[in-house]
């Protein structure tokens, strides 16, 4: 199974359901790894179509299949509305070692409500068998 750093590119989300019936939405994106979890910034006032640019990081062990990312509106007083989610499968980026950033469907109640645009670069662990440390060194003189 894969092990190493995935970095996740959160560019933006469209189409996405208002659910501040009076302003623009404040949202923001929770991303889940197996079970480490981090959240994006609030995209205040931004509504349907928000932009984050952030770059999330973590660190993937054995059976880390899926990245989960879940969309809610920030709102003060009471509690945050849920927008949606979107699964992403990471065996590609194991493979590839990069995914440009691409569109994923937002679902919330098995309908499709919007799009969420996500790039991953996915960076192995370096072994630290001794057998291969003098390759490494060479390959690295060499570059």
């Amino acid at each position: 199974m894969a092990q190493g750093t995935l970095e996740v590119l959160l560019v933006g989300a469209k189409g996405l359901e208002n659910t501040d019936y009076l302003s623009n939405m404040d949202p923001y994106a929770l991303l889940q790894c197996r079970s480490h979890e981090q959240k994006s910034s609030v995209a205040s006032g931004k509504g349907c179509e928000p932009e984050w640019n952030e770059t999330f990081v973590f660190t993937v062990s054995d059976g880390a299949t899926e990245l989960f990312i879940k969309l809610l509106d920030s709102d003060d007083g009471t509690n945050d509305d849920f927008v949606g989610e979107a699964t992403i499968p990471l065996e590609a980026v194991y493979t590839e070692g990069s995914i440009p950033p691409a569109v994923y469907s937002v679902v919330k109640d098995e309908e499709y409500r919007g799009e969420i645009k996500v790039g991953l670069t996915f960076t192995p662990e370096v072994s630290e068998d001794k057998s291969d440390s003098s390759y490494r060194c060479i390959t690295a003189v060499h570059q």
